[in-house]
């Protein structure tokens, strides 16, 4: 049976405490935008064009009668949002 002394620190209590500073280490480095006099995050205003740009490709489906024929609509609406929202995010935030 093993035991654990007391008085000295155990391999796994360092690391617990070392763990935090590795997983946030990168959250300075994300890019802001300036709207309207205040800073969000890039991530989040291509989440929200990629939002818009599936709610309108929706209502130009349906225009179209695509809609009607899509097996997995959710899916494919947020399939194209996601593209498009990734693709924003590499042209303007991309290397």
């Amino acid at each position: 049976m093993m035991s654990i002394q007391v008085g000295k620190p155990h391999v796994l209590g360092r690391a617990a405490g070392i763990a935090p500073a590795f997983a946030l280490g990168g959250c300075t480095q994300a890019p802001v935008i300036p709207l309207f006099g205040a800073y969000f995050p890039g991530w989040l205003l291509c989440a929200l064009v990629g939002v818009v740009a599936a709610v309108l490709i929706r209502f130009l489906c349906i225009l179209c009668g695509l809609d009607a024929i899509l097996s997995f609509r959710l899916f494919t609406y947020l399939a194209a949002g996601t593209v498009i929202a990734l693709l924003l995010w590499s042209v303007v935030f991309g290397p």
